[in-house]
Parts: C-alpha cells; structure tokens; sequence
C-alpha cells in the first residue's frame, strides 16, 4: 500500500486497473495498493458468523441513520476519519457488558458498561422454585454506569438474572444467587 501525495496524474483516478492494483481515496488521502483477489479457501464457522454479524450491524446503521437525533449522537461520537455510519455499526456489532451485580438490602446493583450507550436493564427474581416472583427495569443511576433495581425481596436460595439492552438491541444476560 502506498500513500501518494499531490499528484496530478492520479488526483482523478480511482478503481482497479486490470488485475494487479486498486486506487482510492481516504481522507483526502489518494492510496495504491495490490488489488485483493478471492480467497481459495472455504470460510471458517467464526468468519461466517461475523459476516452475519456485520450484515446485521449494517442493516441497523442504514435503518438507524434516518433518524436525525441519533445520526448526530452517533456523528458526535466519531473520530478523524470516521463517520456516523461507521459509529453505529460499531454500536450494533457489540453487545453491552454487564461487570458486577451487588445486593445493598433489597437493593439490586448492576454495573454495566457499553461503548455507546446503554438503553435499558430489566431484572427478574427468581424463587427456589423456579418462579418468577417479580420483574421489572432497573433505574440508572448518576453516573450512567450503575442501575438500580428496588425488589420487594430476595429469596435466599433464588437467582437474580439481569439482561442489559443497548440502543441497537443487543442483550447481555447474567445470573447471580442470592446468598
């Protein structure tokens, strides 16, 4: 790959020129490089799958990016030589990550953390038994960081399982037992 400066020649060209190289353009930047033939070899189950992935996170920045309120969240979010579309399928492709769940009386505490932002975390309490004895959506706190659920009770022996959303709809689901 070669990065060409103030040339005249090539300040107009770009695409492949026959099968050898492919000229374009990135941040003003004018770039040859070797153009990039078909691979012989079959796709792996992980390549597979971040293909879907990415298919996925693309449909929901096309989809998300008529929204003028959230291009400008994402567009303010960009770096240099990034964009609003490249923000929001990086937002899609990644699930938020739930770090630590507390218990403060009755009082759930979740910590959970995602590059973007989190849209929502809902908790379920679940009995000895197995049933569901109550659920609900957990309150954000100050720092955006922690939630906070308020239960009627935790039931010793019961199991608490939280499922974090972010904006794209991505979830991440966690189970703790109550002590």
């Amino acid at each position: 790959m070669a990065l060409i400066k103030d040339s005249i020649l090539l300040q107009c060209v770009e695409g492949s020129l026959g099968n050898e190289i492919t000229i374009y353009k990135r941040n003003g930047q004018i770039i040859v490089a070797k153009k990039r033939r078909k691979s012989d070899k079959k796709p792996t189950t992980k390549q597979l799958e971040a293909r879907y992935k990415m298919r996925v996170a693309a449909a929901y920045a096309k989809v998300i990016l008529q929204d003028p309120e959230l291009k400008a969240y994402y567009k303010s979010l960009a770096g240099p030589g990034q964009n609003a579309w490249n923000m929001a399928v990086k937002d899609a492709y990644h699930a938020p990550e739930i770090q630590n769940i507390q218990f403060e009386d009755t009082t759930v505490v979740v910590e959970v953390k995602d590059e973007f932002r989190v849209a929502e975390v809902q908790v379920r309490i679940v009995g000895v038994d197995g049933v569901v004895q109550e659920r609900g959506r957990a309150l954000v706190g100050r720092n955006g960081v922690h939630w906070y659920y308020q239960a009627g009770a935790l039931p010793a022996g019961g199991t608490v399982i939280v499922v974090a959303v972010d904006l794209p709809g991505n979830e991440r689901v966690r189970e703790v037992q109550v002590e």
